[in-house]
């Protein structure tokens, strides 16, 4: 998505994210600038949490999606009671799928027809991590 498209995500986020409690970040360079969204997704009523991210195209594969992921694994797991995180990716977006493997993430599945994407519905790959995998924080030594 283009940086417009995000600045309008964040602002005006779909009416699906009403139905879950849900915080959203925005990844930034050390100089300050924009370069991603990345959210954490509490879903009623099953407490399950999911995350999700965006970055800017031409700042993908430079390590901002990685850092961005690790980042909010380590606080959502010293801050909740979780046993469990989740993500979803469209099964075409390796970029995205090796961001969840260097984060500690698990393919656990191929979840058919759930994207809506420019008129047609795809496959996602759904992955997660425990607690247990976890074991202890990668980047942050406290929560934000």
């Amino acid at each position: 998505m283009s940086k417009t498209e995000a600045e309008r995500r964040f602002e005006n986020p779909s009416p699906l994210a009403i139905l879950t409690e849900r915080t959203r970040f925005v990844i930034e360079k050390k100089d300050g600038t924009k370069v991603g969204i990345i959210a954490q997704y509490l879903v009623l009523p099953s407490k399950r949490m999911e995350i999700g991210y965006d970055l800017i195209p031409n700042e993908r594969g430079k390590g901002y999606g990685t850092e961005a992921v690790q980042i909010i694994v380590d606080h959502l797991f010293l801050t909740k009671d979780i046993v469990r995180i989740q993500a979803v990716t469209n099964v075409e977006n390796i970029p995205s799928q090796r961001v969840l493997e260097k984060a500690g993430f698990q393919k656990e599945g191929t979840l058919r027809k759930v994207s809506h994407i420019r008129q047609e519905y795809g496959d996602v790959y759904i992955y997660s991590i425990l607690r247990e995998e976890w074991k202890e924080p990668k980047i942050l030594t406290r929560p934000l």
